[in-house]
């Protein structure tokens, strides 16, 4: 069976969204902050998590259910994604619960709810920081050559007003990241019960988070390198203004002057 990942915006309206579940005569649980909505009978068991920071988790569904889901969440989204980050594995029953990953598979020894949403905190997760590192990725991609420009030419051929406008979207971006990433933290769900962590563990490992959130700090320290180097050449630029400024301040002073007592047409 499926188990799907989507992050499809930065956060969802979750209150919102939950009274749009009741209203469809569904009956939606929370689990802390997380909406669960429990699909099927004892032989086809079917689960959905809905994270707040943008991200839902579907356990047996099909494709064509999850699309469905996908579309009714829109209007309850803020900040959508222009692209949404997937991930897909399969999930069955077993003796133990454990995570292949040869075959990308996830076994369970239950059907309890507490452990699905226990590995869904760490597929979330997952998700959440692959949409991180797609929006890194183009930020830095948009901006490379500007650090080329001014090693080759020795100045950057943008405007004030572009050069600040590049200066505000890397600021933004930075602290768009920087502003959400607790979200990547071990959710306070498991402070309370603690013998579901070790399941959210395996999650995270089975989704390699620890290496790749170092490397999204590393790529955020690249961007505020960036920034720094921008900031400096808008200080540069404007200081060349005032220093030409000045100079021709001058040059009229003395052209005046020259006007003035010499050639006594003033």
């Amino acid at each position: 069976m499926r188990c799907s990942s989507f992050c499809t915006a930065e956060i969802f309206k979750i209150d919102e969204l939950a009274k749009y579940f009741r209203n469809q005569g569904l009956d939606p649980k929370f689990y802390d902050d997380v909406i669960h909505l429990h699909k099927g009978d004892e032989d086809e068991i079917k689960e959905i998590f809905y994270f707040p920071y943008g991200c839902v988790i579907f356990w047996g569904l099909s494709e064509e259910e999850e699309e469905q889901y996908l579309d009714n969440l829109k209007p309850y989204e803020i900040g959508s994604l222009p692209e949404t980050t997937q991930d897909v594995c399969l999930f069955e029953r077993g003796e133990e619960t454990a995570i292949n990953e040869e075959d990308d598979q996830i076994i369970l020894e239950s059907d309890d709810v507490l452990i699905k949403l226990s590995l869904s905190h760490g597929l979330s997760q997952s998700v959440k920081l692959a949409a991180f590192e797609d929006s890194i990725g183009k930020t830095i991609e948009k901006t490379r050559h500007l650090p080329e420009e001014l090693a080759t030419k020795g100045k950057i051929s943008l405007s004030r007003k572009k050069l600040s406008q590049k200066i505000g979207a890397l600021f933004a971006e930075r602290n768009s990241i920087n502003l959400h990433s607790d979200i990547l933290d071990t959710p306070e769900f498991f402070w309370r019960r603690p013998r579901y962590e070790p399941y959210y563990h395996m999650a995270s490992e089975y989704m390699d988070i620890a290496t790749r959130l170092d490397i999204l700090n590393r790529r955020l320290d690249v961007i505020h390198e960036l920034y720094e180097i921008l900031s400096n050449e808008l200080k540069h630029a404007h200081s060349s203004y005032l220093e030409w400024v000045i100079i021709w301040l001058i040059v009229s002073e003395v052209v005046m002057h020259l006007l003035k007592d010499i050639f006594k047409w003033i």
